[in-house]
């Protein structure tokens, strides 16, 4: 039986340990692959509608030789008070021009909309008047009606960020996936329809049953007749009778 010598043995395992040791070390140089984001499948997470706080304003003008208000303008100052009386969350805001040839006649037409948005039911506390200095001395300056309120909003749209071609880029074409922009109009139509922007997060309250429909339902049906309501005039304007 042969034996190695100590000095052999000793050479050998330092020389595995070092090869162990280069393993690890380029092991731990290993990653995974990146993973890359996807387009979302779903057009509600492509172009997800949001509820924002915006600002809604109206402009009068003032000439410099005539103060108050046109029919036209009073329809505009009226319509806005309506607004915020139903959508308003702050108080709103007039700016006044300021040291301009038309500045008396303002004046004139500003205590008119004060009167005004008071007789629509603004509170004294919702009406901030401000002046303002106009940064062009060769334009009109009006006077601006500014206040805040909730909106919804998406978009924006016509964004397209890859091509929806045949294209050997286009991973989406030959997946018969949607592409991005998809869905995005009817996104942001929907947003500007919606009324009140908190009928997108949570139900309304019902509202209460209609005592003397139901009263005469209940009366119907304890005598055992019929609770069904008929349309006589429905009958006129049929044009067949298919379906029946």
């Amino acid at each position: 039986m042969t034996t190695r010598p100590p000095q052999i043995r000793r050479g050998a395992i330092g020389f595995g340990g070092a090869l162990v040791g280069i393993g690890l070390a380029l092991g731990g140089c290993q990653h995974d692959e990146a993973v890359t984001a996807s387009i979302p499948d779903s057009y509600k997470q492509r172009h997800p509608i949001a509820i924002e706080e915006q600002n809604r304003s109206i402009v009068v003008f003032v000439g410099h030789a005539r103060g108050g208000l046109t029919a036209a303008q009073r329809a505009d100052v009226m319509g806005l008070a309506s607004a915020w009386l139903h959508e308003g969350t702050g108080a709103i805001h007039i700016d006044a021009p300021s040291g301009t040839p038309n500045a008396r006649p303002v004046a004139e037409s500003m205590r008119e909309i004060q009167a005004m948005l008071a007789a629509a039911g603004v509170p004294p506390r919702g009406i901030i008047a401000r002046p303002y200095q106009p940064e062009d001395k060769r334009f009109l300056p009006p006077i601006r009606l500014t206040y805040s309120k909730i909106a919804a909003v998406a978009g924006p749209c016509g964004l397209w960020p890859e091509d929806i071609g045949p294209s050997m880029k286009n991973k989406g074409w030959f997946e018969n996936k949607e592409y991005y922009n998809y869905g995005c109009a009817y996104q942001r139509n929907l947003a500007a329809m919606v009324d009140n922007p908190s009928d997108l997060e949570q139900p309304r309250p019902e509202t209460p049953s209609y005592t003397t429909r139901r009263t005469a339902a209940f009366e119907k049906y304890r005598k055992g007749v019929p609770t069904a309501v008929s349309y006589p005039e429905a009958d006129r304007a049929k044009l067949s009778d298919t379906g029946k």
